[in-house]
């Protein structure tokens, strides 16, 4: 019974860090990334579909995305597509394929970033410290109904503040790894 809370608790929390690693691809920097386009929806034959299913996506150099639709008729979609997703970037076409300069970013609007990011990160740290009580909530019940001893409840809740712990810090290290991506020029 404690073994699979802790075990759902941990896969929850595990997917409270990747969901948060991948919030902070899609965050900007100066450098051109293929995460930039994730948010992309292009109308394609009547239904909206990620930019990466109808064009392939790719990062030549540090500061242009190149996207290569493979159908010639998309272009226009995908150009439109991008500028709709209000990214703050300009694709320009040559009618095969679309390049994406990914302009520098200012001192200030780096500092903007950093805050959004921190913020991203503390609402990730919430949800693992939700996880956690609603874990200890579980095994807290538990030792009510009389499945679990005193000893084994206390045991485990520790073991869910270990967890709580471990995914807090890694979050702590994926921002770190962001702003110094960041406040690079």
């Amino acid at each position: 019974m404690e073994k699979e809370i802790l075990r759902n608790t941990e896969q929850k929390m595990k997917k409270g860090v990747e969901h948060l690693r991948q919030e902070l691809a899609s965050v900007r920097t100066g450098k051109a990334t293929t995460a930039l386009l994730d948010p992309v929806r292009v109308e394609y034959y009547g239904s909206q579909v990620p930019l990466n299913q109808i064009a392939g996506v790719s990062a030549p150099e540090a500061r242009l995305l190149v996207v290569h639709p493979w159908e010639r008729a998309m272009v226009p979609e995908v150009e439109k597509a991008i500028l709709k997703a209000d990214l703050g970037l300009n694709p320009t076409s040559d009618g095969t394929i679309i390049r994406i300069p990914i302009p520098s970013l200012t001192e200030e609007r780096r500092k903007d970033l950093v805050k959004v990011v921190r913020k991203m990160v503390e609402e990730g740290r919430v949800t693992i410290r939700n996880l956690r009580r609603e874990g200890n909530d579980e095994i807290k019940s538990a030792e009510k109904k009389g499945s679990i001893s005193e000893d084994v409840s206390r045991k485990t809740q520790n073991e869910i503040q270990n967890l709580t712990d471990k995914h807090i810090e890694m979050m702590d290290e994926l921002l770190t790894k962001k702003e110094a991506e960041i406040m690079e020029v």
